[in-house]
């Protein structure tokens, strides 16, 4: 099996377990690839010499691998994630940041989930994933997300009005700060905080999360994954802003129309032994905990 590797290189905290795990797959004859930049910035901070980056190093790594390794956090796996594309390359998140509900394995245990890899001890999750469409601009985020799409104001006081349908028939115009279609996947990440219910993986569903609404009785609404969801900005006065999974752009068209469904392709995520959703649930939102004030 050949390992990519792909990552975040803004992160300092990387790059020794990175040295450290090339070395370890090198010595142990396993192939793997490194992301041309971080093959560069392994060479650069004199943790490997040219001659090894050279030989590791390449611009399309999930291209060429049977399972990525994604360094960093969430957001980096979301960025890995669009690099592998509609290939379904499983990908196994390293956490290197904090919260981390997708990443799977730490840093610090990297050689032990190699060996469990190699042995194939790891179950692959197929996630659901939204495709994007746009009538009338063309704002440069990725086609498909496997968190979330966001229409959000763009810095004014003012809200904004964002009208929305399911199969083609009228839900609601959400006045309102922006609101959120996520996938059962996202709806850990920006829906959660702003009030939306969690689901696990495996449920066929999506939510649509109003982001402080004008109207306190406009709720998260759960809806089937078949639907077919589109929305328009009727605001006319300011900006707005779209976001694909945290990558975003301005736009201030009228009669701008985003059209979301659920997508052909998934995203495959590697599961690891004794490593459930409802554990990493209760540990990383602190469930059971009683605490002192």
């Amino acid at each position: 099996m050949t390992y990519g590797i792909l990552g975040n290189a803004s992160k300092d905290s990387i790059w020794e377990p990175l040295a450290h795990l090339t070395r370890w797959l090198y010595r142990h004859d396993l192939p793997f690839l490194l992301h041309r930049s971080l093959a560069r910035g392994l060479e650069e901070r004199g943790l490997v010499d040219a001659a090894f980056s050279s030989e590791h190093g390449s611009d399309d790594v999930a291209a060429h691998a049977d399972l990525v390794l994604s360094f960093g956090g969430d957001g980096t796996l979301l960025r890995s994630a669009q690099q592998i594309g509609t290939r379904e390359a499983p990908v196994l998140g390293v956490n290197v940041g904090r919260l981390g509900f997708l990443t799977r394995a730490e840093v610090s245990e990297l050689e032990d989930v190699v060996a469990l890899l190699e042995d194939g001890d790891y179950g692959v999750e197929r996630r659901m994933v939204l495709e994007v469409r746009c009538e009338g601009a063309d704002p440069d985020v990725p086609r498909w997300a496997l968190n979330d799409f966001v229409i959000d104001k763009s810095g004014t006081a003012s809200m904004i009005a964002i009208e929305a349908e399911v199969d083609g028939v009228f839900l609601n115009t959400y006045w309102a700060d922006g609101l959120i279609v996520a996938t059962p996947t996202g709806s850990t990440a920006y829906s959660l905080s702003v009030g939306g219910p969690i689901m696990a993986p495996a449920s066929d569903v999506l939510v649509l999360t109003p982001i402080a609404p004008h109207t306190l009785t406009a709720r998260p609404i759960v809806l089937p994954a078949s639907a077919t969801v589109t929305l328009r900005v009727t605001t006319r006065d300011h900006p707005f802003v779209v976001a694909t999974d945290g990558v975003s752009a301005e736009l201030d068209d009228d009669g701008v129309a985003f059209t979301l469904q659920r997508a052909a392709h998934a995203v495959c995520l590697v599961t690891l032994p004794e490593r459930d959703y409802f554990t990493t649930i209760r540990e990383k939102l602190s469930w059971g905990q009683s605490r002192v004030f």
